[in-house]
């Protein structure tokens, strides 16, 4: 973890106008292409929310900026970001799960479960006090979505990046999901956005790479 020199900071100006808004939020929901995915996943017998959470945890650890948090009147930036991911229980209420970060993925795989798990016999929706290290994965797989929106803290505002995606669906020959990412304009432009959905993309593309690290 490091932490940043405002005073000397690129983006110094930007901060301080976006930090100064009762709302600074942005939200960005486009679809991805999952087709060259799915058929790999199936043929490994995989699960496909166990994939996402990795892919979207992959990627945005792959952001500076969305790992980057807002302490106060400090910016600091996190080495890794954990997962914290949202798990459905029995009485359909849920709980949240959050796990350390590995870019390997059948250890990810295995913590992931442990935690629906673990998150099943006791769920909790309370964060881990003092920890700011993660970023909110949910789902919503009954809905092709193509927008959403989140309950958010406005006094003060968050630094948490917060990712969903929604019930994958065909057209043409293609199989698309929608993918959502909401954080806080005052460290993440749209730019740093753009990165992130580029990276996605990448691994849904190309799945036999993480795979088989």
């Amino acid at each position: 973890m490091k932490f940043i020199d405002i005073q000397t900071w690129k983006r110094r100006d930007h901060f301080l106008h976006f930090h100064s808004l009762d709302f600074p939020y942005l939200n960005i929901t486009a679809n991805v292409d999952l087709t060259y995915l799915l058929p790999v996943i199936k043929q490994r017998n995989l699960s496909l929310f166990t994939t996402l959470a990795y892919i979207t945890t992959r990627s945005a650890n792959e952001i500076p900026e969305l790992r980057q948090r807002i302490r106060g009147k400090q910016v600091i930036e996190h080495d890794l970001v954990r997962p914290s991911y949202t798990v459905l229980t029995k009485d359909d209420t849920f709980g949240f799960a959050t796990i350390d970060y590995t870019q390997v993925f059948s250890t990810f795989s295995q913590r992931v479960q442990t935690g629906i798990e673990e998150t099943q016999v006791d769920p909790s929706i309370l964060d881990e006090p003092g920890r700011d290290d993660m970023i909110f994965l949910s789902t919503i797989t009954w809905i092709s979505f193509t927008q959403i929106s989140h309950p958010l803290p406005l006094n003060p505002p968050d630094s948490f990046p917060r990712i969903t995606w929604g019930k994958h669906f065909s057209q043409a020959d293609k199989v698309l999901m929608p993918l959502s990412l909401c954080a806080n304009h005052a460290l993440v432009d749209g730019l740093h956005i753009g990165r992130f959905f580029e990276g996605v993309q990448a691994l849904l593309d190309q799945p036999q790479e993480f795979l088989d690290e």
